[in-house]
C-alpha cells in the first residue's frame, strides 16, 4: 500500500510540474546545465606526457585511415614564444612519434608533413561549483527506482542509497582537486602544405596557480644606453 502511495505522489508531482511548464512563459531562454560530463585536470608534467600520447595515438589513427604511411617524413614545429608547457610537450611528442615508428626530422626541410599545436588559456571569473551530483548518483537513482518496485519503504531506501552515492561523487571530485577557474584549450594539427589532414582539440582544467606554465614567453625588452 505504501508503495502505491509513493508512486502516486511521484506521479502527482511530475504531472504538476508538466502543467506549470506548459502554462509558463519566459521573456528570455531559461538557463539549464549541460548533461553530466567529466573533464581531466593537468596537474603534473606526467599528465602532459599522457596528453602527448593521446594526441599521437589518435593522430596516427587518422593519418593511417587516409592512407598516410608512418614512414612519411614529419616535422614537429615549436610554437612561437613557447611556454614551459610548449617546450616540454614538443619533446614528449617527438619521443612518442619516434617510439611509434614515425620518420621524424629535426628540421622542416624534406618533411612531407608538419605537426603543430596551440594552447589557449581561459580564465573564468564566475564561481566554480565544487560538486554536482553525477554518475554515481544518477546510477543509484535508476537502480533504486527499479528495486523499489519490489519492496516497501521505498523512500527510506532511496534516500539512503542516494546519500552514499552522493558521497562517492563528492569524494571523486575532492580527489581531483575540484573544478578550477582556469582551463587550457589544446589543439594539435597535422598539415601537408596548406591542407589539414588531422586535427584534435581537447580541454583540460588547470590549477589556477599553474597557469603561468602555459603562458607565452614574452621576449625581454632591450634598451640601448647612449652617452651624450
Amino acid at each position: 500500500m505504501r508503495l502505491w502511495k509513493s508512486i502516486g505522489l511521484m506521479a502527482l508531482v511530475g504531472g504538476s510540474a508538466t502543467v506549470l511548464t506548459a502554462c509558463g512563459s519566459a521573456p528570455i531562454p531559461v538557463a539549464t546545465n549541460f548533461d553530466y560530463a567529466t573533464q581531466q585536470k593537468a596537474r603534473s608534467a606526467g599528465h602532459w606526457d599522457v596528453m602527448s600520447r593521446d594526441v599521437v595515438v589518435q593522430s596516427l589513427q587518422t593519418l593511417e585511415g587516409i592512407g598516410i604511411q608512418r614512414n612519411t617524413p614529419v616535422y614537429v614545429a615549436l610554437p612561437k614564444q613557447a611556454s614551459e608547457f610548449d617546450q616540454g610537450f614538443r619533446e614528449m611528442l617527438l619521443t612518442k612519434l619516434v617510439q611509434s615508428g614515425v620518420s621524424v626530422l629535426d628540421n622542416n626541410r624534406g618533411a612531407d608533413l608538419q605537426i603543430s599545436y596551440t594552447t589557449q588559456v581561459v580564465v573564468h571569473k564566475s564561481d566554480r561549483p565544487y560538486f554536482i551530483p553525477g554518475q554515481f548518483t544518477m546510477l543509484a537513482g535508476g537502480l533504486m527506482a527499479a528495486y523499489g518496485l519490489r519492496t516497501e519503504h521505498l523512500d527510506v531506501k532511496l534516500l539512503g542509497t542516494l546519500g552514499l552515492a552522493g558521497a562517492a561523487d563528492f569524494a571523486a571530485s575532492v580527489n581531483a582537486g575540484g573544478p578550477t577557474h582556469t582551463e587550457v584549450i589544446l589543439t594539435t594539427s597535422v598539415k601537408r602544405g596548406d591542407q589539414y589532414l588531422a586535427r584534435k582539440t581537447d580541454v583540460y582544467y588547470l590549477e589556477d596557480v599553474d597557469a603561468p606554465l602555459f603562458w607565452k614567453q614574452v621576449p625581454a625588452t632591450r634598451f640601448n644606453v647612449v652617452d651624450r
